[in-house]
């Protein structure tokens, strides 16, 4: 019962919100960026000594708790991304102690797929992105002179799961579930838990279940949260925000004419990088709210995201 009068409030919630829109900032309201006219980095300057000490100090029990999922051909995916994996097969070596060595060809993206961190590159305000660099000035054919995912390095801060699903009494939340301010506040406080600058707040929509077993339904769209409910986070002054969803943001929008807001408001108004895909039913289970995260995305030079495989440790 508990359950259907969720749903249903869900569903009078989202025809309330379809009349909330919009507008992007212009380059002249967002720039230059907070952290300096030339900056590339956004978020990621949140990474210091001091930073990477306050998270230790969530390090109790030394468990470690995997957050990525398994990179394979059959896991979801969006539009025209692909992996796929080509076994090159067992070259033995001619010597006495017979060496054999076996390899793999990866056809397909390594920036946006799987668990997924975002980057700068990844996202525009029409020709303009993070820090009012333009598409035209630093787009290459071999990737992009600014805001490269390289910039970002190794990251290690306090992460925080909020866990909304949890909140509304559900294993996972409805199709296109828009989260609110309110329920990110509810959670908080019920979880007795305080945000902090230079966080990683990770929010549990339960939406991760769907994972390899109904790809289809995971892929069409998603619970997240909303312009509201982004704008209010990037005040927190996040180091990132992630979820167990495709994007973070609720998917469709409620609002018809925007495409995917949240991702513009995070990315290029605010330089706050998206974590996506992540694998949180462990810590869900185990009821682990604080802990250091550690993730670090690959070298890819001039890469607009990085398939990641982060870690929780408590």
């Amino acid at each position: 019962m508990r359950i259907v009068t969720f749903m249903l409030v869900c569903v009078f919630l989202n025809m309330c919100l379809q009349a909330q829109t919009w507008t992007p900032p212009t380059d002249a309201e967002r720039c230059p960026c907070k952290w300096g006219a030339n900056d590339q980095r956004g978020s990621a300057n949140h990474m210091k000594p001091e930073t990477v000490l306050r998270a230790t100090k969530l390090i109790r029990t030394g468990e470690v708790i995997e957050l990525g999922q398994v990179l394979s051909p059959t896991m979801p995916f969006f539009g025209t991304r692909r992996f796929e994996v080509h076994t090159k097969r067992t070259f033995m070596n001619p010597q006495s102690n017979r060496r054999g060595s076996n390899e793999e060809y990866i056809t397909g993206e390594m920036g946006q797929i799987g668990t997924q961190f975002d980057g700068f590159a990844h996202q525009t305000i029409g020709s303009s992105l993070y820090n009012c660099f333009k598409l035209d000035d630093i787009a290459t054919r071999n990737g992009f002179e600014k805001l490269g995912i390289e910039k970002v390095g190794a990251l290690i801060t306090r992460g925080v799961l909020i866990d909304i699903a949890g909140l509304k009494g559900v294993e996972m939340l409805p199709d296109s579930y828009e989260i609110t301010v309110q329920d990110i506040e509810q959670a908080i406080a019920k979880q007795k838990l305080t945000i902090q600058p230079g966080d990683a707040i990770i929010l549990h929509t339960g939406w991760g279940k769907l994972w390899n077993k109904d790809n289809a339904r995971y892929a069409k769209g998603h619970p997240g949260i909303g312009v509201a409910a982004a704008n209010w986070i990037a005040k927190q002054d996040p180091m990132l925000v992630g979820a167990d969803n495709g994007g973070v943001e609720v998917n469709p929008n409620p609002d018809p004419k925007l495409s995917l807001p949240v991702h513009q408001i995070m990315l290029v108004v605010n330089g706050i990088h998206l974590l996506e895909n992540m694998k949180l039913d462990e810590l869900v289970a185990k009821r682990v709210q604080e802990f250091a995260l550690m993730v670090q995305p690959l070298k890819i030079q001039g890469g607009t995201g990085s398939t990641v495989a982060p870690i929780a440790v408590y």
